[in-house]
């Protein structure tokens, strides 16, 4: 298929997918190949096609279709090898924070395995990061960890948008408050994921009042300069997290 400057199109078994320039085939095709690997569509140890076969199927050229394969392979999704052909990686290979994979992750509703590795990671560092800001947060951080918490008053049930959003920038804020660069380019990388399991968790069974007073309890121990209060209140908060992550994704299980 000849497809001209003018014309880019991608399409999958003749279906047209995209049409709104080149930047967008390529994003559309990178999107269709993680969409499939990591739904199960090409599964882990799978061969793809081969080149020829790819463009005939989509529609692209042989450049489009190199750039998505060396992207896939930096992400850790396929490895190309000489005569060998192209495969799909295992998933412990995966760079599950890479933009494209986490919007698919989401998409999907992500695995039990995602969600409680997300709630590890936060074990490991919400506590810490909540020490730390009770002792170095600025007034002006203070004051946004304040207004987020304020926010989630105002959203009046657990179970909305507005919700989860409030208790996303609660925890951002603190994070951010706690002086550490690592600390806030985690955050800022699993920003979507957060969001997620908020929007999980906070359907959950806990009342809107239980929550706001965990909550609570974590912004006074900051607010009064108590570290060690602050680490084991944001403790609890997780703690509780935890349960809802494991009540809500069995509750999803049961609903299938």
């Amino acid at each position: 298929m000849i497809i001209s400057r003018n014309e880019w199109k991608l399409t999958d078994g003749g279906i047209e997918i995209a049409s709104r320039g080149k930047r967008s085939v390529r994003e559309a095709l990178l999107s269709k190949f993680v969409e499939r690997i990591v739904s199960g569509a090409l599964p882990e140890g799978s061969t793809l096609p081969n080149e020829a076969d790819l463009t005939d199927q989509f529609g692209v050229s042989r450049t489009t279709l190199r750039e998505a394969m060396q992207y896939l392979s930096a992400i850790g999704l396929i490895r190309s090898r000489t005569r060998a052909g192209t495969t799909v990686l295992p998933r412990e290979n995966w760079n599950y924070l890479d933009p494209l994979v986490l919007d698919v992750m989401l998409s999907l509703g992500g695995d039990e395995s995602f969600y409680t590795s997300l709630i590890d990671a936060r074990h490991l560092l919400e506590p810490a990061a909540a020490e730390h800001a009770a002792t170095k947060a600025t007034a002006k951080q203070l004051a946004r960890i304040a207004q987020a918490f304020e926010d989630m008053v105002d959203a009046n049930a657990r179970d909305n948008e507005e919700w989860s959003r409030a208790d996303l920038e609660f925890h951002t804020a603190i994070i951010n408050a706690s002086g550490n660069w690592v600390f806030r380019q985690f955050a800022s990388a699993i920003r979507a994921a957060l969001l997620a399991s908020f929007r999980l968790t906070n359907r959950a069974s806990q009342s809107h009042e239980q929550a706001i007073q965990k909550h609570q309890d974590v912004l006074e121990a900051i607010r009064v300069r108590d570290p060690v209060a602050a680490r084991k209140a944001m403790e609890t908060l997780i703690g509780v997290a935890r349960a809802e992550i494991t009540d809500a994704l069995r509750k999803n299980k049961g609903s299938r």
